[in-house]
């Protein structure tokens, strides 16, 4: 789950999801985001968080999100592309 101490979240779609996604990434789409995040429950609020979509509009939604819930240290990633080759994830 996490490297380089980051978590990192995908918050595309199951089925975007599964047709590729960073290695070790959550995948938490938009109705669990609504839902209050319950896969966050046991994260801590200052943990470090890299998010990322298809093109970066959704992680800049979902970062509000998270910000709402009192999470912190918090990046916007973009895509799967951009994680990988900015923080070294495969």
């Amino acid at each position: 789950m996490t490297n380089l101490n980051y978590i990192i979240i995908d918050v595309r779609e199951p089925f975007e999801f599964n047709m590729g996604n960073v290695e070790g990434s959550i995948n938490i789409p938009s109705d669990s985001l609504m839902a209050g995040t319950p896969e966050m429950k046991d994260i801590p609020k200052d943990a470090n968080i890299i998010v990322y979509c298809r093109s970066g509009s959704r992680s800049a939604i979902a970062i509000q999100i998270f910000q709402s819930l009192g999470f912190t240290n918090l990046i916007n990633g973009i895509n799967k592309e951009m994680v990988r080759q900015n923080f070294g994830f495969k």
